[in-house]
């Protein structure tokens, strides 16, 4: 992969470190806006492995956290119809991070401010690691995804759409 660089623990790490969860860590060079996509080539993985972890809210306001393919775009009137809201749609990053508690291209969906339901997409259940982010810009961290259903509840949605 890369060559490692210490990486102090973040909320997320000390919450799967108390839950007795495995992960390994992955440090990389951030990149203003080079998401999980950039992540993924520094690394050497499958983009399509990487979860992106996005903040959206219903109509009422309501957040949620929707874990997502980095190669992969949300269909949020698909989200919302699985998930019986009127609509869904991406909080402006500072709403984000004041629901996470992450700075945006840092969030984790692992000990977060605020309790929020948890959606991830269907198809990263098949692999038997994902990697996701570890709650600080430049760090993902590689899971098996179950602990997302075992941990925080996450219920599996189908909502990719390929990205234009």
């Amino acid at each position: 992969m890369n060559k490692q660089r210490h990486v102090s623990e973040t909320p997320a790490t000390q919450f799967l470190r108390r839950h007795h969860v495995a992960f390994e860590g992955y440090p990389y060079e951030y990149i203003e806006h080079g998401g999980a996509l950039e992540a993924a080539r520094q690394l050497g993985v499958d983009p399509h492995r990487v979860a992106k972890t996005l903040i959206m809210e219903d109509e009422n306001a309501h957040p949620l956290i929707i874990l997502m393919h980095g190669d992969r775009e949300v269909s949020t009137k698909n989200l919302a119809r699985q998930i019986s809201a009127k609509k869904v749609a991406p909080c402006h990053p500072e709403i984000a991070e004041k629901h996470s508690g992450y700075r945006v291209g840092g969030t984790s969906p692992f000990a977060t401010r605020h309790t929020m339901p948890v959606w991830v997409q269907t198809t990263l259940m098949d692999y038997p690691v994902i990697y996701l982010n570890g709650g600080r810009r430049g760090y993902l961290i590689s899971i098996e995804p179950r602990v997302l259903v075992d941990l925080l509840g996450a219920t599996p949605v189908d909502v990719a759409l390929r990205k234009p």
